[in-house]
């Protein structure tokens, strides 16, 4: 395809006590499509460190594997999702990425997450100090492309319209299961359609004549 060659590479971000292997359908499906597809390992990826220090780690991957002026998009699952906006938002991202979607990722907490003590839970709670900080500045997620992927039926994200963002825009599937959101085909054509939305114009600069 021709525009292959105007495409970014797609980082895709797990969520919790996954490893980048959950993307192994959408990672296949895209690559064969002719996108360029990175994942990492989150550790440890059990909530027993906060989400800003998991952010840390996707900022030094990206630093460590894509040139200064590449521009990259960025797919995060779950918890994922969350990660990849404290990177976005609170880490410089805002400057690299161009298209960002989430799916299934808990922007306003999930109640699952009262069920642990470990750090990285207790931030993913409904009205948790972590959140409330992000939320507070979500505008800032309009400067790229942002899609919201969720399912009314989710039942690791609750309440499920968690999902929801008051900016960008959303991809609403009647996925059963929460893990499922990564293999559905319906799913994996939303990915598709977002990874390929006209990238918005402040990212483009002028010669000077």
């Amino acid at each position: 395809m021709n525009s292959d060659q105007q495409r970014n590479p797609v980082l895709l971000v797990h969520g919790i006590d996954d490893t980048g292997l959950v993307f192994y359908k959408m990672a296949g499906h895209l690559a064969l499509q002719g996108w360029s597809i990175y994942s990492l390992d989150l550790f440890p990826n059990n909530g027993d460190v906060g989400l800003d220090k998991l952010a840390k780690q996707v900022a030094d991957y990206v630093a460590a594997t894509f040139a200064p002026e590449q521009r990259l998009d960025i797919v995060g699952f779950s918890m994922g999702g969350i990660v990849s906006r404290y990177y976005i938002q609170r880490l410089g991202g805002i400057n690299r990425v161009q298209r960002f979607i989430t799916i299934s990722s808990p922007h306003h907490g999930t109640l699952v997450a009262y069920g642990s003590q470990r750090p990285g839970c207790i931030q993913m709670r409904p009205d948790s100090i972590f959140l409330k900080d992000l939320n507070s500045d979500a505008v800032i997620l309009g400067q790229l492309d942002f899609t919201s992927i969720w399912t009314p039926y989710d039942l690791m994200i609750v309440p499920a319209n968690s999902s929801q963002m008051p900016v960008g825009s959303q991809v609403i599937i009647p996925v059963a299961l929460h893990p499922w959101m990564l293999t559905d085909s319906r799913s994996l054509a939303a990915v598709k359609a977002a990874l390929t939305k006209p990238i918005k114009l402040p990212f483009l600069k002028k010669a000077s004549t």
